[in-house]
């Protein structure tokens, strides 16, 4: 196999980033690359699937990473995972010596370790420009469950199936392997239940995850449910009109800096100001445009209205939707924007998930949430035809036909970016629509 036929593989099987906005993998990889992290940071606070896919299946993730290396011409292979995930760190240690230019980088229990352009950071040294992506410093960067499924897809298996974490008010936080489509309230049911009366539902992690409905489908970037109760302050967060955000933020900022000071993309040299984005919002100015250009480089990680600002203000509101106004009307980001060099206090300004975990209210929730070997229960799956970044798949089935576990049921749209889409288990197809396919399960 060459890298070509490897690309076609996972364009075929359906591979993406297993999480954020589920990047097409197959797009990720080329010849530019000379270094291959494994993300196994997991920033997110209370996620854990990472870690315990890469202890469970150990072997099977370092061979595929070897294999990519191999097809791509990569010299280095650098496993990023926290030091603290001890079990995990003994698992590849007792493995990685069959591969060679393999290596472990231990991360600090900090947030968002995982952010690819830290996580570079921290693996090589190498500064990502703002607005680039980790392959212009010669940098690829894939998560654990998205190498697991690449070897999956060179054993002649497709996506059709996804780990999430069930954590929360529930009886019995677990992670589950679910077939793709399975409606969320029937994780929580292997979770033994709610425990609370009134509850909310973050999809994804408490951070850049957003708040849901138990109804919502399990898609291949889903990684966890989160039931909380609608009193924490978290949630109200999430629920805050964005328009209340932005004008909260324009009117009672006192330009302490600390959104700015503590940002992890500023602190990498990028220009991004949410400190002086907030003030120019305030006082209306328009002779300066560099605020409201350079919001295009936010991450969105949330810490500065989730841990930086003593006011409770929401900075991420007001560059989400700056940036989405330069969208809007075709403003695109300066081409070269001025880099400052690494602020030498940085390590001294990362912020420990521990407190950030605290800062939240989330203490309670951090409890174990193990991998279970149970097989989900489900009547009906509705598959969304966009799971990914770029072009929807589209449909090759029709109402009424028969389909079997593995079988194609939407493939790549042809000249974009775009992957197929598989059946996760035996049924019948009970509707197509242009934007899901709906199975009943035999």
């Amino acid at each position: 196999m060459n890298l070509e036929q490897l690309k076609t593989a996972l364009r075929e099987a359906g591979v993406v980033g297993a999480g954020g906005a589920g990047f097409p993998t197959y797009a990720k990889l080329s010849e530019k690359a000379d270094t291959l992290i494994l993300n196994c940071a997991e920033c997110e606070p209370l996620l854990r699937l990472h870690r315990q896919v890469l202890k469970l299946y150990t072997y099977e993730i370092l061979s595929t990473l070897y294999e990519i290396s191999k097809l791509t011409g990569i010299k280095d292979i650098i496993i990023g995972i926290k030091a603290s995930y001890k079990e995990t760190v003994d698992a590849i240690n007792g493995q990685i010596s069959s591969f060679e230019n393999m290596k472990v980088c231990t991360l600090p229990e900090v947030y968002p370790a995982g952010d690819e352009v830290v996580l570079t950071y921290e693996a090589t040294g190498r500064v990502v420009p703002a607005g680039q992506i980790p392959l212009s410093v010669g940098v690829t960067v894939l998560n654990v469950e998205t190498v697991y499924n690449i070897y999956k897809a060179l054993n002649k298996e497709p996506v059709t199936h996804k780990y999430v974490t069930v954590i929360g008010e529930v009886e019995n936080p677990i992670t589950v392997l679910a077939p793709i489509g399975t409606p969320l309230e029937n994780l929580i049911k292997m979770a033994g239940g709610i425990t609370i009366s009134d509850p909310a539902y973050i999809i994804g992690g408490p951070m850049m995850g957003s708040l849901g409905s138990s109804s919502q489908p399990v898609t291949k970037t889903t990684n966890a449910v989160i039931v909380l109760p609608k009193t924490l302050p978290l949630i109200q967060k999430k629920q805050t009109k964005i328009s209340v955000d932005i004008r909260r933020a324009m009117s009672a900022c006192c330009q302490c800096n600390y959104c700015t000071s503590l940002c992890p993309r500023h602190l990498l040299g990028h220009p991004i100001d949410p400190s002086a984005l907030m003030n120019a919002a305030a006082h209306s100015v328009t002779s300066d445009t560099s605020p409201y250009l350079n919001a295009a480089f936010c991450s969105g990680c949330g810490l500065c209205e989730a841990y930086s600002c003593n006011q409770n203000l929401s900075p991420r509101a007001l560059l989400g939707a700056t940036k989405a106004s330069l969208r809007k009307n075709g403003i695109k980001p300066p081409e070269h924007p001025n880099m400052r060099d690494v602020d030498e206090v940085r390590d001294l300004r990362m912020i420990p998930l521990s407190r950030l975990r605290a800062r939240l209210g989330l203490d309670p929730y951090n409890k174990s949430a193990p991998i279970t070997e149970e097989n989900v229960s489900v009547k009906r799956l509705m598959i969304p035809l966009s799971q990914h970044i770029g072009a929807p798949a589209k449909a090759v089935v029709k109402k009424g036909d028969k389909v079997t576990a593995n079988q194609l049921i939407a493939e790549p749209q042809e000249n974009a970016l775009s992957v197929g889409i598989h059946a996760p288990l035996n049924g019948t197809v009970l509707n197509v629509s242009d934007k899901n396919i709906i199975i009943s399960v035999e």
